[in-house]
């Protein structure tokens, strides 16, 4: 009997690490249904269910309040294999101070979001080794954190609300070191998510340059080069009836459903896995907001300009190094 190579097992776990990152929270909320419904409908233990339920009301905050992190979830061994399946590589250009805070506004967000998570979700990348004293806060939807069990699994990561409450409370009542990791383009930015794509959603949103000056702090430009390339995506023929479907649904829930797929569990079969592609990403110099407690809308505008112009300045600088056309720019929609 052949025995496989540690090249084999190192992919072997580098896959799972990627599938179980998807599956494992289908698996807490499904689980969640399906054992409270059978505690109350077919047992007499329903006060279970109950107490569940009184403790998420009475903890409904706190991803609001700083979250509920824990350092060995993030330590896990997992994160590094997480990491090298594509892998994801971590740059930064300047120095950041544990003296001051920061709002790390991360381009663009991808199908999955793979890279912001192994980065700023885990220790999967070395984070703390590249940037010693800062503390991340991965802000995503508030909405993740409604059911049991799953928000408690995403805030072990670190990971809090992105409500303006909680930007707020990580600036104020936290102290210093803090970088808040905001990945503006959304769930929006989806279906610009091409193979070579370089299209941004981040005309029109500026909410996070007025928290940034409501409290003076610096923000963060960052792009990671190779994200959209991690899946392939069925566009639909435009006006046709499933196109049709895609823009009523995303004007229902504010979600555009991506026709999405990548590479199965081996290297060249079909599957929903991303494909393992390299992906860089370069954080670059911190872009210091002045103190305004109360900014008016041209004020917000000004320095959302600087912003997207520093943002243009280090996709510029980088992306001939990978494999990006000299000629190509930023698109921002």
């Amino acid at each position: 009997m052949l025995l496989p190579s540690k090249k084999d097992l190192k992919t072997a776990l580098e896959v799972f690490a990627v599938f179980q990152w998807a599956l494992s929270a289908l698996l807490i909320v499904m689980t969640s249904i399906v054992v409270n419904l059978y505690l109350v409908v077919f047992t007499q233990y329903w006060l279970v269910t109950v107490l569940i339920l009184a403790w998420l009301v009475f903890d409904w905050k706190t991803p609001e309040r700083g979250g509920r992190r824990y350092a060995c979830v993030r330590n896990w061994h997992l994160w590094k294999h997480y990491c090298d399946y594509f892998p994801l590589k971590l740059l930064k250009t300047h120095d950041i101070s544990p003296n001051s805070n920061y709002i790390l506004v991360c381009h663009p967000h991808g199908i999955l979001a793979h890279t912001w998570f192994g980065h700023f979700s885990s220790e999967g990348s070395g984070f703390s080794r590249m940037f010693p004293g800062i503390t991340p806060y991965a802000l995503t939807l508030g909405s993740l954190f409604w059911m049991p069990f799953l928000r408690d699994y995403i805030m072990a990561t670190g990971a809090c609300s992105v409500s303006e409450s909680s930007i707020d409370f990580l600036l104020t009542h936290k102290g210093t070191g803090n970088m808040l990791i905001v990945v503006v383009g959304g769930l929006a930015e989806c279906r610009y998510s091409l193979p070579g794509s370089s299209t941004l959603v981040l005309k029109n949103r500026s909410g996070f340059v007025r928290m940034a000056l409501r409290h003076g702090v610096a923000l963060i430009p960052t792009y990671a080069f190779g994200e959209t390339d991690l899946y392939d995506q069925h566009i639909f023929t435009p006006g046709g009836f499933v196109n049709r479907f895609q823009k009523w649904f995303q004007r229902m829930v504010h979600i555009y459903p991506c026709a999405f797929y990548g590479r199965g569990f081996t290297k060249n079969s079909w599957g929903l896995l991303p494909h393992a592609l390299p992906v860089t990403t370069i954080v670059g110099e911190p872009l210091q907001m002045p103190k305004i407690e109360n900014p008016s809308q041209e004020i917000v505008s000004k320095y959302h300009a600087l912003y997207i112009e520093a943002l243009r300045k280090l996709f510029d600088q980088h992306k001939t190094k990978f494999g990006i056309s000299e000629t190509q720019e930023l698109e921002i929609i």
